[in-house]
């Protein structure tokens, strides 16, 4: 039980007995790293069609260790988004503000490894670099539908261009841009077409000009490349007395689906009915079991604390693997940085 203890982080009903144990958590004493590599395994759990979400276990890691992950994820991952925003013209009723606000979180598909930061100076319209900013244009204007039907009240049959999608966002080249990057729109284009902008009426225009720079979500949320990025411990369920008849009808109602399953171990008799823990991986841990009374000697509840459950959801511009990758990169390079700081101060 000792060992288990240790291995596991508690979940009684009124508290975590050993969660001081487990916030000041200190490595074994013949800790190393050839014990770290031979223990440490990643297990790839779950991939989207869309390659937009990726749910993989950490084992034999630190739990620090994953939240620097999912840090370095939310806001040091650099990704492309719309920076400036020069409007031409804009009669709609939303205000200028709010407008470049809008336009400045329609994600975009462009791929920010291939572009540079850009330059700390000011730069005017004109004087922008074809290698760290990309130009959009949009430009549309409501009018009434000569065709519509008479007795027709639909907004989509008696204007035209009274919604303004993502799709209406047009990729402008600068410089070399059409050069080096032939796909165009394909490769440089807004991520999703039917992105709600605004809504317009007949005589009011859109006409703005915008620029896409490289940034991180530390500086701005919609520079972030994830929707999310979050972890958790993996969930243990133990019963620890056979919970049979109408109670294990209870007791699997007291779980999230897929937990746990009763099995009818006699064919026509309800009492041999048995609840048995089929997958404790997506329990959430809520501990509604401790409600009732009769059923709080049978479970015992804890999480494996060195068994991370890492889920990443990517906005779509890069799949969660690649961003996964390049959060490794940067803060490899903190740790080396950091390294080297060290190394100076003893000089």
């Amino acid at each position: 039980m000792e060992g288990s203890r240790k291995s596991r982080v508690i979940l009684e009903e009124h508290g975590i007995p050993n969660a001081s144990e487990y916030t000041n958590y200190q490595p074994q004493q013949d800790w190393n790293l050839h014990n770290f590599k031979k223990e440490f395994k990643i297990q790839v759990i779950r991939e989207s069609e869309d390659e937009r979400e990726l749910e993989f276990d950490l084992i034999g890691y630190p739990v620090g260790f994953a939240n620097a992950f999912r840090r370095v994820l939310l806001s040091e991952v650099p990704t492309m988004a719309i920076e400036k925003v020069y409007i031409v013209n804009n009669t709609s009723l939303i205000q200028d503000e709010v407008l470049a606000h809008r336009l400045g979180l329609v994600p975009l598909q462009a791929d920010p490894r291939l572009f540079e930061y850009p330059s700390s100076t000011i730069k005017n319209e004109d004087e922008v670099s074809d290698q760290d900013t990309l130009r959009y244009e949009l430009k549309v204007s409501c009018t009434w539908n000569p065709q519509a039907p008479k007795d027709s009240r639909r907004t989509n049959d008696m204007y035209r261009n009274s919604n303004v999608y993502s799709k209406d966002i047009k990729w402008v080249p600068i410089g070399r841009q059409a050069e080096l990057y032939p796909r165009g729109a394909e490769q440089l284009g807004v991520l999703e077409d039917d992105i709600l902008i605004c809504k317009m009426r007949p005589g009011q225009e859109i006409h703005v000009f915008m620029h896409a720079v490289k940034g991180i979500g530390k500086d701005h949320a919609k520079f972030s490349p994830v929707a999310t990025a979050s972890y958790r411990l993996l969930p243990d369920i133990q019963l620890v007395k056979p919970v049979r008849g109408e109670m294990a009808d209870r007791l699997k109602s007291c779980f999230s689906i897929g937990v746990i399953e009763v099995i009818e171990t006699k064919p026509g008799d309800p009492e041999s009915r048995e609840a048995k823990v089929k997958n404790p991986r997506y329990d959430s841990c809520s501990r509604n079991v401790f409600q009732h009374e009769d059923l709080k000697g049978y479970v015992r509840l804890s999480r494996v604390r060195n068994h991370i459950i890492f889920t990443i959801e990517s906005v779509g511009t890069l799949p969660p693997s690649v961003l996964f990758v390049e959060a490794t990169k940067i803060l490899k390079g903190k740790c080396k940085m950091f390294l080297e700081e060290l190394e100076n101060i003893e000089k």
